[in-house]
């Protein structure tokens, strides 16, 4: 692995500890004779994030965001100031994911360089994350568990040997450079979700390959889908099609281009499931709403 130039990339804001954690195991990586960069941006943090990675790690290439820039902005400018040194892979983090272990960098690029000379062609390899309490998987590998619900995804187990998926979690996923030159950068249209998700697939759409590297790479917990708490109909319907959740121009976009011929049904179908169940949650008929995806 002599002499290879490898660029992190990841997207902060408001999470100093978590993110000083994840800069760390990326620190202690092994990277025989080669180069490990990291590009942050910092979308406008209040709580000292970029004061203190400038301070505990003041090599790391810091970029400012507006505070408007969320997962895919974030991501996207930082990988876009990666992709101008031209690298020969690049490493997407996620601030609250952490390396389990100083080798598990070296796994996802000898899993890379594995199916690449048994003849794959550009190969993503994602590394399955799992909660660092419970033990529980996490983020990884995606895979659509029917062909009938075609935006419904479920995780990819991690086993002994690389299992290939149909697209991922952008948590800790290592992207060659030649994927990178065939697909460029996270693409625009999409705000906090469904970017990584996205970008598996364009990478696969256009020849590309997915696979989820052995065992377990990183630990991250598990995010809830939204609150718990019960809110005003108003603000509960609102709250769906926020950007946080599933606001409408981003899942029109992915459902459109992912979803077949049926894909305007698919993009309704969550904002409708949602609805109906706070109308009958409210009207007693429901004790709980259904997921939204």
């Amino acid at each position: 692995m002599a002499g290879i130039r490898i660029a992190a990339v990841m997207a902060v804001h408001n999470r100093k500890a978590l993110t000083l954690a994840c800069l760390d195991s990326l620190r202690a990586q092994q990277v025989a004779e080669g180069t490990l960069d990291v590009f942050v941006l910092d979308d406008a943090s209040t709580d000292g994030t970029a004061e203190a990675v400038r301070h505990r790690h003041p090599d790391v290439g810091l970029l400012d965001g507006d505070g408007h820039q969320y997962w895919n902005g974030g991501m996207r400018r930082a990988l876009g100031a990666a992709m101008a040194g031209d690298y020969d892979y690049y490493l997407w983090m996620n601030d609250d994911t952490t390396l389990v272990d100083d080798g598990a960098l070296e796994l996802l690029l000898r899993t890379e360089q594995r199916l690449r000379q048994g003849g794959r062609g550009p190969v993503i390899v994602v590394g399955s994350t799992q909660h660092p309490e419970t033990g529980e998987l996490t983020y990884g590998g995606q895979t659509r568990p029917s062909r009938r619900r075609r935006l419904s995804w479920a995780l990819v187990p991690p086993g002994d040997e690389p299992r290939q998926s149909e697209t991922m979690n952008g948590n800790i996923v290592l992207v060659p450079r030649a994927v990178v030159r065939r697909i460029g950068n996270i693409d625009p249209a999409y705000i906090q979700q469904l970017g990584d998700l996205d970008y598996g697939l364009r990478a696969r759409a256009a020849g590309c390959e997915v696979w989820l590297a052995p065992g377990t790479a990183g630990l991250c917990a598990s995010h809830p889908s939204r609150r718990t708490d019960r809110q005003p109909l108003q603000r509960e319907l609102a709250r769906l099609w926020s950007v946080k959740e599933l606001a409408p121009r981003p899942w029109f976009v992915f459902a459109q281009r992912w979803a077949g011929p049926l894909w305007f049904c698919y993009w309704l179908s969550p904002y409708m499931r949602r609805g109906l169940g706070l109308v009958l949650q409210r009207t007693g008929v429901l004790s709980t709403v259904s997921g939204v995806r």
